[in-house]
């Protein structure tokens, strides 16, 4: 078994692949990538059991069969390389040795029977959608879904498709993130949920990619296929939470304030609030929000105010900073809504401009309770 490849194409696609593996594996022939061949074909996969991912590579060669080589050696080695044809060529004695233009590198190498196939899914349902939207609905809602281990349905990201268009949502209980397209459609009506670490992934190698990705997936699994990439993964078990029932519908108190302008505002105030709670109070009257925080522990306190378009009654309410933070950053919008009932119910923001057409984002975050 030989081929030849370039150094700098197969460390591209080894990286995108190495983040599948994790840094202690039960198995240790998961801490290695899985070389196919197949004449001109190269099909490389990483595995944790949970999630595998496989690329195929175009090189140079007339052979067949499959060997498993040590993943971080490999890596480490390519990562040395300037830009040159590399030659791979499986030695009897159980090494596979790598040719330069400067030297030969021996690896010892596994059976590739040993290492462990990717699911096959019978019978799945797809949906296509563009890298783009999909590399957006990710990065607009991984940040808010819980890292809990007693509640792993709120560890993922739920997605939801129907003929209507389609739904991604995250929670951890504190704040929600819901992000919908409706000009992009499934066939038919489908959820689940799906894990954090393959969805990071994903939003890393879609945010450069212009293909339309192939999802298919039934009740445990789902593999994401798109450009030279097949990434499957197991679904997290469970129901998710009725996230609907949580959003409040009536909002008569509107606050419309430049993003950038607040979020510098509660970056600034919050370093001075509570360093366990993180807490910081609106107050909110006329055409003037005041932001303030205060740590009684250490006398240390401040408060801005900011001129806003506010509709509704005056009124108090206290957030967890971190939270407003996070969901301020994520935005892309100059104007942001925030809209609120009462102060002890959720305050839903949403951006005003800067979105596609089809496309609404609506981030929830709970207050906390302010001590007057």
């Amino acid at each position: 078994m030989k081929f030849i490849v370039s150094s700098s194409y197969l460390l591209k696609q080894l990286q995108v692949l190495g983040s599948v593996i994790n840094s202690s594996n039960t198995l240790p022939i998961l801490d290695n990538f899985l070389f196919e061949l197949n004449s001109n074909e190269l099909t490389v996969s990483a595995s944790d059991l949970e999630t595998t991912m496989s690329a195929t590579l175009e090189i140079d060669s007339e052979s067949q069969g499959s060997v498993a080589v040590p993943a971080k050696l490999l890596l480490e080695t390519l990562k040395t390389f300037p830009e040159q044809p590399l030659t791979f060529t499986v030695e009897d004695n159980n090494t596979i040795e790598i040719s330069s233009n400067s030297g030969k590198y021996a690896l010892a190498y596994a059976a590739g029977e040993e290492f462990p196939k990717a699911v096959s899914l019978e019978d799945p349902s797809s949906t296509l959608v563009p890298a783009d939207v999909l590399a957006t609905a990710v990065s607009k809602t991984i940040f808010a879904a819980g890292n809990d281990d007693l509640r792993p349905v709120m560890s993922g990201v739920f997605f939801q498709f129907s003929p209507e268009g389609l739904t991604f949502v995250a929670t951890d209980a504190h704040k929600l993130v819901k992000y919908a397209r409706t000009d992009v459609k499934a066939s038919q009506v489908a959820d689940f949920i799906m894990p954090r670490k393959p969805l990071n992934i994903l939003k890393g190698i879609l945010a450069t990619s212009d293909a339309e990705v192939k999802i298919e997936y039934n009740d445990s699994n789902a593999t994401f296929s798109f450009d030279n990439y097949v990434l499957t993964c197991r679904l997290i078990d469970g129901k998710y939470p009725n996230y609907e029932a949580v959003i409040p519908k009536e909002n008569p108190n509107k606050l419309l304030i430049n993003r950038t302008s607040f979020l510098s505002s509660v970056r600034r105030v919050a370093i001075f609030s509570n360093k366990t709670t993180h807490q910081i109070r609106l107050k909110i009257a006329g055409t003037e929000l005041n932001i303030s925080a205060e740590d009684i522990d250490y006398s240390n306190k401040a408060e801005e105010r900011l001129t806003c378009d506010y509709q509704g009654d005056d009124m108090q309410i206290g957030f967890n900073s971190r939270f407003l933070t996070e969901m301020l950053t994520n935005l892309q919008s100059d104007e942001i809504m925030l809209e609120m009932s009462l102060p002890n119910r959720a305050g839903i923001l949403t951006p005003i401009d800067g979105l596609d057409e089809g496309e609404t984002v609506t981030m929830l975050v709970m207050p906390v309770m302010l001590n007057s």
